[in-house]
């Protein structure tokens, strides 16, 4: 396939990044085939003719839909709020289009079945948003712990703590929505829970606790009337992962001054692994085993030697961004629609993500442990 067609729904933060991606992509992964940015659909019509203008789309459209009916598009992102997701990806599917969606997939673990299903039936190929694992530090990462590099795996990690909503007086959005699914844990766990399925594989057993920290919230900005928050700020979780080690998850977005703390520690018998976003261009790594005076992590800087940072950047040091992670993602996708091998995560991974979310709601409000299906 010489020309992938491009489509894109929802025109806000993930829509910039997604058109960033899919432009930047060819050029930065030449084996990949070309992208046509064929339309852009977004519910404000002129918001999706300005947006085609600055990106460089050949069409823009107020109905989501007409995308669908568009032969010279082969992909369509879904970037639109999580409540949204469900019905555009499962049109999309059905029109025999490849469907890249934001995270989370769907409100509730039974939407995002029903959305891997239809996908799955369709025969078309899915990508989810989790770019943070396209970095070349967690596939290193991944790579140590799979090789045992740290030998038995002892125990992980993981918090995902953002302050964007610590503002008690900040408004009302879809994010609190508790139709679009439970919150913080949704929002941001979803990312630190596949992470860890990422680098340690699947969980079976969540106990937690959540805690709604704001309880009502102005209707609009400025608006005196306030309206119930029925959806968690804090979510704190014990893990047991199937390859026998426990675990330890924080979903936060509540948290004063962090704007993107997104780390993880895995110990093992032989050593351990630390990685924060805030300085996503490193790793730290501890082997057990050395002389006293030498103890100690060492921090592994991100280079060209680890790919794809290469494509990037020939120089060490220079780092990437959180776009360059979204270009990673977008390309590892376009090679997949063109025959290339599976890049995930895929619906039904993200699904599986989604059922861990849903498990710990259930748990944090049963007050014990309890199995994921």
């Amino acid at each position: 396939m010489a020309e992938i067609g491009y489509g894109l729904i929802g025109t806000g933060f993930m829509g910039r990044a997604h058109a960033y991606a899919y432009r930047a992509a060819p050029a930065v992964f030449p084996d990949i085939p070309r992208v046509r940015l064929r339309g852009v659909a977004d519910a404000d019509a002129a918001a999706a003719a300005r947006f085609a203008t600055q990106y460089g789309f050949e069409t823009s459209t107020g109905d989501w839909r007409r995308l669908l009916d568009d032969p010279a598009i082969h992909i369509i992102s879904v970037t639109t709020p999580n409540i949204l997701h469900k019905d555009m990806a499962i049109a999309a599917a059905r029109a025999g289009k490849h469907v890249h969606c934001e995270k989370p997939l769907a409100p509730s673990a039974g939407e995002a079945r029903e959305m891997m299903e239809t996908a799955e039936t369709a025969g078309v190929r899915t990508q989810v948003g989790y770019n943070y694992i396209k970095n070349p530090a967690l596939k290193l990462a991944r790579e140590m712990i799979a090789g045992g590099e740290l030998g038995e795996i002892t125990g992980f990690r993981g918090i995902h703590a953002e302050d964007y909503m610590a503002n008690p007086d900040g408004p009302f959005s879809w994010r609190l929505d508790a139709s679009g699914g439970p919150g913080v844990i949704a929002d941001l766990g979803s990312h630190i829970i596949g992470m860890a399925r990422f680098l340690l594989g699947p969980m079976t057993e969540v106990a937690a606790d959540v805690e709604t920290i704001v309880k009502s919230r102005p209707k609009a900005p400025g608006s005196a009337e306030r309206v119930k928050v029925e959806v968690d700020d804090i979510a704190r979780m014990m893990l047991r992962f199937a390859r026998g080690c426990g675990g330890t998850i924080e979903a936060n977005w509540v948290a004063t001054g962090r704007k993107m703390q997104l780390d993880f520690e895995v110990y093992g018998s032989k050593g351990g692994l630390v990685f924060t976003q805030e300085r996503f261009n490193e790793l730290h790594l501890y082997r057990a085993g050395g002389t006293p005076r030498e103890l100690g992590f060492t921090r592994i800087e991100i280079g060209p030697q680890h790919p794809p940072y290469v494509n990037f950047c020939v120089a060490a040091g220079h780092q990437l961004g959180f776009n360059d992670l979204k270009t990673i993602e977008a390309a590892e996708f376009l090679g997949e629609v063109a025959g290339g091998p599976r890049s995930g995560p895929d619906f039904r991974e993200a699904w599986e993500i989604q059922k861990v979310v849903e498990t710990a709601v259930n748990a944090g409000r049963a007050r014990q442990w309890l199995k994921i299906p």
